[in-house]
């Protein structure tokens, strides 16, 4: 049996990773896990990558599951089907947090693959509730040590030349000239439907029905020309430390956000939920006073508490019995985190 051969090669660091991924952002699966450095001092790796060697779309109840070529289908479990899919585990290696693996997004309503809810929502979307991409190879940008690296495992030396030669290049120029909004955002639904909603969930509260409730309206708007030139303005409006751009095929992923939801280490598992923002301002004191107004919420306060226990039973399930622990429980730091 022969060995798995690990890939680790240096390449040219270039600040703005969004530049190295604008030259493959139109290939289907491209990904680009996103810090939003330099404009976000936050963040540190970026991840990019294309050309999956195996992917997954779950539908309500089926998997299609594309690899070498060939499509099949399966109504399987479809966190067992990606577990299976990734094969057994490769140790990574110790100071970069990718070698390869996949890469994706979890849909809200996958979740009815685990709970039973009631089916009273309408697919206006049609896209898929996972689509996750595998791939052997990624190239990781180290921002804090100014270097960059070609990751993955058994790579034949034509494709691995290939690769230390485009991401070799000087990266391509961003221009967002071509992406453009025509027309007004719509909701999905109007201001009294929304109260109505709202009064409901208060109800709900009261009665001590639940104890928190995600309220959402999507609103939609008409566009053209290339996503992804959407992505490069949304990252230089919001430069979030945890952003993300997925070419899928049946969508396009833009992501933003201040807050990692998990981090596995080892046998670790870490979450750190953040509740409560406020906007900066340009004048130091007026900036200085929305810090001590969000350190001073009650509301912020508990809504932080709140999830906290939630994501604490949550850990619970997986997580060895009496493991999971709060250590800063109820500390609040005084830092807006999310710059608007």
């Amino acid at each position: 049996m022969s060995s798995i051969k690990a890939v680790k090669q240096q390449l040219p660091y270039f600040k703005d990773s969004a530049e190295l991924f604008a030259a493959f952002s139109n290939k289907p699966w491209a990904v680009f896990l996103d810090s939003a450095y330099p404009g976000n001092n936050q963040g540190r790796f970026d991840i990019l990558a294309y050309d999956p060697v195996c992917t997954l779309q779950t539908f309500g109840e089926m998997t299609l599951i594309t690899k070498n070529g060939r499509e099949f289908k399966s109504s399987e479990d479809p966190f067992m089907l990606l577990k299976q899919q990734l094969g057994p585990f490769r140790p990574g290696f110790t100071d970069l947090p990718f070698n390869s693996g996949a890469i994706g997004y979890f849909a809200y309503d996958l979740t009815r693959r685990i709970e039973k809810l009631p089916d009273q929502t309408i697919d206006n979307e049609h896209i898929a509730d996972m689509s996750i991409g595998i791939y052997d190879w990624a190239v990781v940008v180290d921002h804090h040590q100014q270097q960059s690296w070609l990751v993955g495992y058994d790579l034949d030396q034509e494709l691995l030349q290939q690769l230390i030669q485009q991401f070799s290049r000087p990266p391509v120029q961003l221009c967002n000239d071509d992406f453009k909004v025509i027309g007004k955002p719509i909701a999905n639904m109007g201001k009294q439907d929304y109260q109505q909603a709202f009064a409901k969930i208060k109800s709900y509260l009261k009665e001590g029905d639940c104890y928190q409730v995600n309220l959402t309206q999507r609103f939609s708007c008409s566009c053209q020309g290339d996503p992804w030139l959407a992505y490069v303005v949304l990252r230089q409006i919001n430069a979030a430390p945890f952003s993300a751009y997925l070419n899928f095929p049946d969508v396009q992923v833009l992501s933003s956000s201040p807050e990692r939801f998990l981090k596995v280490t080892g046998t670790q598992v870490e979450t750190k939920p953040i509740k409560g923002t406020r906007p900066r301002k340009s004048q130091p004191d007026e900036d200085r006073q929305q810090i001590e107004e969000l350190a001073n919420s009650e509301k912020d306060r508990a809504e932080n508490v709140m999830i906290v226990d939630l994501l604490r039973n949550d850990l619970g399930k997986s997580c060895q019995k009496g493991s999971v622990k709060t250590p800063f429980y109820l500390q609040w730091k005084a830092t807006p985190l999310y710059i608007i």
